[in-house]
């Protein structure tokens, strides 16, 4: 007999703890293969389609598209071993067949670690056709018999000048302390008795705050459309608050002139071949001076109280994409030229506007590189991409006049700025490495030597 499989939400990333689903891939009833996509799900970082560890018939889909699902959660349930297996028929074969069962691909299922949040789903499931057994009976031993309780009967109205039945002196001592009405008051004991619970009750009422305007009754002025602060802007969120929380960040910035720069990358691409971009000469200027400065490379262990200089440059950049701002990391960019930061900066946008880069391809920099010069600005003070030590931002290149060889002369002028955590350096390692960057901008040679 078939034997139905649960399979959970996989844990898809670092410190991803939940995803929403954005497109299911199968139905009930289709048959998958062993690694068969069969959901599309959307995380903090990125899209990713979730391929089944087991192959079968697909007997239960849990949730629905635009429901966030924790991570250990069912996704589906596979009647491993059938091919036509009537629909929704696990319930009679799930408990069936004694070998043992597949095992699911190596990182996938829950994270016991993690606390799973209490949900509810439904399974979406066709009808069953197999006949289903029902359960057979369990003998309880049956319990002692309840001491039998009068029935609550609401009191009878009372005439207005009549006694009001209650269960002792005391309790309408207590009503008449407090201004409780007794009339008011239905009595939860025999025939309608108030006791003394009735009245503490009605206090409690009394000091309950009122209950906050309906929606219709708030002014117009106060509403607003409201966003889930969830998905990538939650995990956004999340990240610059907590970087703001632990690091004591500071910002340098200076102004440098460009033009041998941009000369230079000219020169670079009039030669033929793959073009080299600006974002990878100031990246390649970057690795040098994390060499010179390694300082920089670095973060903070707080439960060790340590500063860890890190052996290698993984350079994220800042990427705009129709989810937002996602930082892509370029592995191991310290043993890359131009041409190459050109081309892994070209194919991971590119996954990044499609929504398809993998979580690990969003996760480990150890220096961020943030060329916020696109959106026509010409400054700004970056937050650090926690955990890491420091982020450089770059601002538009732009024609400005400049004393250039004791002339005043229009030349291509960037603005660079420097966030750096303050525990890992002070401000003169900071603004050595700043100087040294702009000095490789305004003379490339520069750069030269440290080749």
């Amino acid at each position: 007999m078939p034997q139905v499989m649960e399979f959970k939400l996989p844990d898809l990333g670092e410190g991803l703890t939940e995803a929403e689903i954005v497109r299911w891939l199968v139905a009930v009833g289709d048959v998958v293969a062993i690694d068969q996509p069969v959901v599309e799900v959307e995380t903090a970082k990125a899209m990713v389609e979730v391929p089944c560890p087991y192959g079968g018939v697909v007997t239960a889909r849990f949730g629905e598209e635009g429901e966030e699902l924790p991570v250990g959660a069912p996704l589906i349930t596979v009647a491993v071993g059938a091919q036509s297996m009537p629909v929704g028929a696990e319930e009679s074969a799930g408990a069936e067949g004694s070998g043992e069962a597949p095992r699911p691909l190596i990182g996938y299922g829950s994270d016991h670690s993690r606390p799973a949040r209490r949900r509810r789903v439904r399974p979406v499931t066709a009808a069953v056709s197999a006949p289903v057994t029902a359960p057979a009976p369990v003998a309880v031993a049956p319990a002692a018999p309840a001491a039998p309780v009068a029935p609550v009967v609401p009191a009878a109205p009372a005439d207005p000048g009549g006694p009001v039945p209650v269960i002792s002196p005391l309790v309408r001592k207590l009503a008449k302390d407090h201004g409780v009405d007794l009339r008011a008051l239905h009595g939860s004991g025999p025939e309608g008795l108030i006791l003394r619970a009735d009245v503490e009750a009605a206090l409690a009422a009394l000091r309950e705050p009122a209950p906050a305007p309906a929606p219709a009754a708030v002014a117009v002025a106060a509403q607003g459309e409201r966003i889930p602060l969830k998905g990538l802007r939650g995990a956004v969120a999340e990240k610059l608050s907590r970087s703001r929380r632990e690091i004591p960040d500071a910002t340098c910035w200076v102004d440098a002139d460009a033009t041998e720069l941009m000369a230079a990358r000219a020169a670079m691409n009039a030669v033929g071949g793959p073009k080299i971009s600006v974002l990878a000469l100031l990246a390649r200027i970057c690795t040098a001076a994390l060499a010179k400065y390694p300082e920089l490379n670095s973060t903070v262990d707080l439960a060790a109280k340590e500063i860890v200089r890190l052996p290698s440059v993984h350079l994220g950049f800042a990427a705009q994409t129709e989810r937002g701002l996602v930082v892509p990391v370029v592995r191991d960019a310290q043993g890359r030229n131009p041409e190459s930061l050109s081309a892994e900066f070209a194919r991971l946008t590119e996954l990044a506007r499609a929504g398809k880069l993998a979580p690990a391809d969003l996760t480990g920099g150890t220096f961020t590189l943030n060329n916020y010069g696109v959106f026509g600005v010409d400054g700004s003070t970056p937050i650090v991409n926690h955990p890491e030590a420091a982020m450089l931002g770059v601002g538009r290149i732009i024609d400005k006049p400049w004393v250039h060889d004791g002339q005043l002369a229009v030349r291509k002028v960037v603005q660079l700025s420097l966030t750096f955590d303050h525990r890992v350096c002070d401000g003169g390692t900071a603004g050595g490495f700043l100087r040294y960057v702009a000095d490789c901008v305004e003379s490339p040679t520069v750069l030269l030597r440290t080749l």
